[in-house]
């Protein structure tokens, strides 16, 4: 992992709201395909943008691939907790970190990255403006009230009377405030005159008043002391005129109000009927549209891990065996036709002086058939000086177990089922599971003419013609060579989805079993079994599967007839094969039985079918 700042210049320079997230940047799986499975690439986080890289390495040669992180989705794994998936729209990423830590920290990134990316964040409304003016709204309500009454007529009309008798009736309103305060103030000032007339009154006491509203001045005149209000006397307002406009006005107003909700009762009842049908179509698009996503996200993702062998996979058990079963006879059409190209073409390869095999200068005649069920107890194991490594004990001990067990008569074990039976050749299979996981044994026997026991072992174990005869194999290599009869190989077999790629690391050994009784064959095993190794460690890339596996053979000689010298046609091999296989994943164990039925008499035929051909033509190897 890596951060750098992606912000140049001081802090002076830069505004708080503007700075930008850090860089960020480190190595992630990233789900490719169904056929490569996940891929470590190098992630970078810069600009808002999420950005791989094939290696960081490869980074000046440009990006592959990049998500603007504006409107993405960050979705933690509900059961993976070291997988998140980035989905824009239809682009998803599903990507992987070494531990759950490094994820949390990934995402907490990414949102850090989203959320100041300018949209919907508080630096964006500071910069773009968080209130919309009041007069880009009163004309966006505007433009909305004009286009939804374009049909409407009758309503708009009304609203501009409406519009008419507000103008008016505000104006009355003025008026009539004006006379009211006029009228307040001549109050006031009548009050006031009154009181000092009467103050007068006290002092000068008039002679006669006889309408009790004259006085006499200093004259001797009458003087009227209050003179009635005219309609018009102040300041010219005709107050029953106003009046009446007032009354007309606000009857207007009243009958325009009434016109206007009939109208809009009428044109709700209308609106709501299309309201409803809107909504009816709506609901219909939704439903299409969930439909034609759920549909395109099966189709256009249906090779992503979510559909991949596990507990929660997305895909069911008959679907997952139908998957299986059609990237089997794939991958069986490919073979048979890289096998008619071979036949077209053969490949002329000249025995050189000094084959590894050597002619047999004598050999032990049988009066008769040797059994292939020997006496255990005449068997012992032969050791040799410049086979002892660090492993040795531990190939000692599974040679002895295979030789007590493995070669043991299954006819009366009722734990063993015979599942495949074709001429020569039996399968069994004893049905063993652990936490949901499928550990059958295995057990096949079969006799093959013209080859032996150790041509058998010698093929088998032979790294150099491994790829000959295996075909279930991608790539292998010898990670560390104990000496000339034990190596440690590291290999990847095929995928076959939807189930998980599988790789191996396991010690092959092959071992010569003298027998002590004369009647009785020698014995050749090869026992291939999983072990670690420094230098090939579990990646994500693959499901570590761990095996262990026997290839047991003995040769039984038939003496020929007459003088005839022996010859192939007198030798007959005795193949035992087991094998205990922890496929170090989930499948279903419907899937897991018939791939196994499916697949191991196939191996054994094509094995056998090769180890004829090579050793067709060359002396016999005992």
């Amino acid at each position: 992992m890596s951060e750098k700042s992606s912000s140049s210049g001081s802090d002076e320079d830069v505004e708080p709201e503007s700075a930008q997230p850090l860089e960020f940047g480190g190595v992630l799986s990233k789900w490719t395909n169904y056929i490569h499975g996940w891929q470590d690439r190098w992630v970078v986080l810069k600009n808002n943008t999420l950005s791989y890289y094939k290696s960081e390495d490869e980074r000046e040669y440009g990006c592959r691939g990049s998500l603007c992180l504006s409107k993405a989705v960050i979705t933690p794994h509900e059961f993976d907790e070291c997988r998140f998936d980035i989905s824009v729209n239809d682009s998803v990423w599903y990507l992987r970190a070494e531990d759950p830590e490094h994820r949390l920290q990934w995402i907490e990134s990414i949102e850090l990255h989203k959320a100041e990316s300018g949209y919907g964040s508080e630096s964006s409304l500071r910069r773009h403006g968080s209130m919309l003016s009041l007069t880009s709204a009163a004309s966006a309500l505007s433009a909305t009230s004009t286009s939804s009454f374009k049909k409407g007529h009758r309503l708009c009309e009304k609203l501009a009377e409406m519009e008419t008798f507000r103008d008016i009736l505000c104006r009355q309103v003025d008026t009539l405030q004006k006379y009211f305060d006029s009228c307040a103030d001549a109050v006031s000032k009548d009050e006031f005159h009154r009181d000092r007339v009467e103050e007068d009154e006290e002092d000068f006491p008039a002679t006669s008043r006889p309408d009790g509203e004259c006085c006499h001045n200093n004259n001797g005149s009458k003087e009227k002391l209050f003179s009635p209000a005219s309609p018009k006397g102040i300041n010219g307002i005709d107050f029953k005129g106003e009046a009446i406009t007032f009354k007309a006005t606000t009857a207007g107003i009243l009958s325009t109000l009434s016109h206007c909700i009939e109208l809009m009762v009428k044109r709700e009842d209308s609106w709501q009927k299309r309201l409803d049908k809107e909504l009816e179509k709506r609901r219909r698009v939704e439903d299409a549209y969930k439909s034609a996503v759920h549909e395109l996200k099966k189709k256009s993702h249906y090779g992503g891990p979510d559909y991949e062998e596990g507990p929660n996979s997305l895909i069911n058990e008959d679907e997952f065996f139908d998957a299986v079963e059609a990237a089997l006879d794939r991958q069986d059409k490919i073979e048979e036709q890289c096998q008619s190209e071979k036949v077209r073409i053969p490949r002329l390869t000249p025995v050189p002086p000094g084959d590894v095999y050597s002619s047999v200068s004598t050999h032990r005649f049988a009066t008769k058939a040797r059994s292939h069920c020997s006496s255990l107890s005449s068997v012992e194991l032969v050791s040799a000086s410049d086979d002892i490594h660090r492993f040795s004990t531990q190939v000692e001990e599974m040679v002895q177990n295979h030789m007590t067990y493995s070669l043991q008569d299954v006819g009366g074990d009722a734990n063993w089922q015979l599942v495949i039976e074709e001429g020569e050749m039996k399968v069994y299979r004893r049905e063993v599971e652990e936490n949901g996981i499928v550990l059958d044994p295995l057990k096949a026997t079969h006799a093959v003419k013209g080859v032996t026991g150790h041509e058998v072992c010698h093929y088998f174990w032979d790294t150099a013609v491994r790829l000959d005869w295996e075909t279930t194999i991608e790539n292998f290599n010898v990670v560390e060579t104990l000496s000339d009869n034990a190596v440690i190989v590291y290999q990847t077999h095929k995928r076959v989805w939807p189930a998980s790629q599988r790789d191996v690391l396991y010690l092959s050994a092959i071992r010569k079993i003298l027998a002590t009784n004369e009647n009785d064959p020698d014995t050749w095993l090869v026992c291939n079994f999983s072990v670690d190794h420094k230098n090939a460690a579990p990646s994500n890339r693959c499901v570590r599967a761990k095996i262990n596996v026997a290839m047991i053979c003995q040769t039984l000689v038939s003496p020929p007839e007459g003088d005839k010298e022996l010859s192939r046609d007198n030798i007959l091999c005795r193949i035992t094969y087991v094998a205990n296989v922890n496929p170090g994943g989930w499948a279903p164990a419907s899937v897991l039985r018939a791939v196994a039925k499916r697949e191991y008499p196939k191996f054994l035929k094509r094995f056998t079918s090769y180890v004829q051909e090579k050793t067709s033509g060359k002396p016999i190897l005992f």
